[in-house]
């Protein structure tokens, strides 16, 4: 049975402690960990799950392209408290990150609570009430708390491509995949070489006549290294102290990568030789390795992980423009360096709107004042989750609270600690959480002081980074385990304006 096949009915003016927007990882976790608690004192559950979809999983249920996976270890990247023993690879697949996500919800009890087909319109804050307003174009929802576990990965990004619109072919995004496209004989283009881009590829190359790679700047790319797990190895992981022994081994070798983000000499000297190394065992001719040498610090963007991405772009069926898709005729599309491609099919692998997500729009705090508005300058938020003049709102996943080189769920779940830390001290006064401007301007100076001199803000362009400011706004300056150690608990004397923890 699916999550969709489980479906509720909806109820109109439905009233509930906490409501959760979004049923990915971030939201899915904190119902698991709420309908668990309720388990376990005996009270009622009282929270809801809005999902706009009609399943749960978020990215990993809407991105569906051929080759997509994960880049994080299988056993890390899923809840340290429902953890997998029968995990088929060591990177997961996106359909099976999915099957686990589905699980999860079916098997913890959390589907009752999920509210499917539920696109939220409008947030707002009720003063008088104490209460949140939200409005879908099915019925409202009253709310004492309010969290946002929409993500970061939601919202597709299409460049606007002068005269795309005259494009006589078919056009799609990776998070838009259409399975019965049909390739054969087909001239595809593909914009973009970041992650989503170097997983398509080798698909798109084994399936298309000819493929063109329109690349605005090169990826560093390392190896994949992926395997399958052995039944004896999966037999192994049924012991629960292996399992995590298999966890903890994966996070610290993962953590010990995060000096190169610091751009220190040897450890970033490392990542270069890997990418280096990498690139010139598998592109042998020069002109191709050069168009494939980026000009930029590495580790600035994300790093893609691939053994198959150079092998596919030195196929006789695909090229390299090693230049941005500029515009489009009909069916011709012309890049900057004014080489003109004739294609039937353009697929853009160009990301998200991550730095500014558009839920910001929809969400009204005290005041009057729109969530897109407090973040102007770039999202902010006190320990990366409460957001001043926002009283119980709780972001996941939001500020700050990403990383580059270590699992998303470890961040996650540090917030889904601090939201029932802050639901708990919620249920013993009913009086609302907000956070004074002056703790949510002193952690944003503190983080804009970490990250200033990582790699992150060398000179590149990158989704990391707010665009406007300049600002690094998606990414956690720092250690994951130091992130936990910040953010991981819930303090009330800080709300009342108490000094602010030290970093």
């Amino acid at each position: 049975m699916t999550a969709a096949e489980h479906e509720p009915e909806h109820s109109a003016g439905y009233e509930v402690d906490t409501l959760i927007v979004g049923a990915g990882f971030a939201g899915l976790g904190l119902g698991i960990r709420l309908r668990r608690r309720a388990e376990e004192t005996g009270a009622a559950a009282s929270f809801l799950i809005l999902e706009r979809a009609h399943d749960v999983g978020g990215t990993w249920r809407d991105n569906v392209y051929p080759g997509v996976a994960c880049d994080i270890p299988s056993h890390l990247y899923s809840y340290s408290f429902r953890t997998k023993p029968d995990w088929s690879h060591v990177y997961p697949s996106g359909a099976e990150l999915q099957e686990y996500l589905r699980e999860c919800a079916r098997e913890e009890g959390v589907l009752p609570h999920l509210r499917f087909g539920e696109t939220v319109t409008d947030a707002r804050w009720d003063a008088d009430a104490g209460r949140w307003l939200v409005t879908t174009p099915r019925g409202s929802y009253r709310a004492r708390a309010l969290v946002s576990a929409v993500g970061r990965l939601s919202e597709p990004r299409v460049p606007g491509i002068k005269g795309l619109h005259t494009f006589t072919g078919r056009v799609l995004h990776t998070a838009a995949w259409d399975s019965s496209l049909a390739l054969r004989d087909k001239r595809v283009g593909l914009v973009g070489t970041g992650s989503s881009g170097v997983q398509l590829l080798p698909y798109l190359a084994r399936e298309a006549a000819h493929v063109t790679v329109f690349q605005r700047s090169a990826p560093y790319v390392v190896p994949r290294g992926d395997r399958a797990y052995t039944l004896e190895e999966q037999e192994r992981f049924t012991d629960p102290l292996e399992r995590q022994r298999m966890r903890d081994e994966i996070f610290w070798q993962a953590e010990s990568a995060f000096p190169q983000r610091l751009g220190e000499p040897e450890a970033i000297g490392q990542l270069h030789d890997r990418a280096r190394v990498h690139l010139e065992s598998q592109v042998a001719d020069p002109a191709l390795r050069a168009a494939l040498t980026p000009d930029y610090e590495i580790g600035c963007k994300r790093v893609p992980l691939s053994d198959e991405f150079y092998p596919a772009l030195t196929r006789p069926n695909v090229t390299l423009e090693a230049s941005a898709l500029e515009r489009v005729d009909g069916t011709t599309a012309i890049a900057g360096s004014g080489a003109r491609h004739d294609l039937d099919v353009l697929v853009f692998a160009t990301g998200f709107h991550a730095a500014r997500p558009p839920f910001a729009d929809l969400v009204t705090g005290r005041d009057g004042i729109r969530l897109a508005e407090h973040w102007a300058q770039g999202m902010r938020a006190y320990a990366s989750i409460v957001v001043a003049g926002f009283p119980n709102l709780f972001v996941l996943d939001g500020p700050n609270a990403s990383l580059g080189h270590n699992s998303a769920i470890y961040m996650i779940e540090a917030q889904l600690d601090y939201v029932l830390g802050a639901l708990d001290h919620l249920e013993r006064t009913d009086a609302p959480l907000e956070i004074p401007r002056a703790a949510e301007d002193a952690y944003l100076a503190a983080l804009d002081a970490a990250a200033a001199d990582t790699v992150w803000l060398s000179g590149c362009t990158s989704w990391y980074v707010d665009e406007r400011s300049g600002r690094l706004t998606l990414l956690w300056p720092g250690y994951a385990h130091t992130f936990r150690e910040r953010n991981g608990t819930f303090d009330a004397a800080v709300f009342d304006g108490a000094p602010i923890p030290a970093r």
